[in-house]
């Protein structure tokens, strides 16, 4: 059981991750930078979108990622857990196609399962 557990820190810090990167993309995807011609602008307006309500569940989601990160790091070695994260890639991937209609290939097919597969491998070490 405690195996178990132990695993929940790390999918939950991937969770955490997937969830405020999704929101990003959700709140950002209908809005259009080239009205801001400057850098200074964009940096303007990317801080004036720290006060919408749903970027600040998206930073407080990064936080608990984070803290959710370290209680794995008090449960496993960093070489063992780190190849966990890369499903947070395959997640993204998978959510970008069925929630926002973003383009996939063969070859992102592919490479998600060598995604998976180095993971399975890499964990049989533990």
């Amino acid at each position: 059981m405690n195996f178990i557990t132990n695993h929940f820190y790390i999918f939950l810090s991937i969770f955490f991750s997937v969830s405020s990167q999704l929101i990003i993309k959700w709140k950002m995807s209908n809005i259009s930078l080239e009205n801001h011609i400057g850098i200074f602008q964009k940096f303007i307006f990317a801080f004036t979108m720290l006060f919408n309500p749903f970027i600040i569940l998206s930073i407080i989601l990064t936080l608990l990622s984070g803290l959710s990160w370290m209680i794995a790091m008090t449960k496993f070695d960093i070489n063992y857990a780190y190849p966990f994260t890369t499903l947070g890639f395959v997640l993204i991937f998978i959510f970008s196609i069925l929630i926002f209609n973003e383009s996939y290939d063969w070859y992102k097919i592919i490479g998600g399962i060598f995604i998976v597969v180095g993971i399975i491998i890499t964990s049989r070490s533990f």
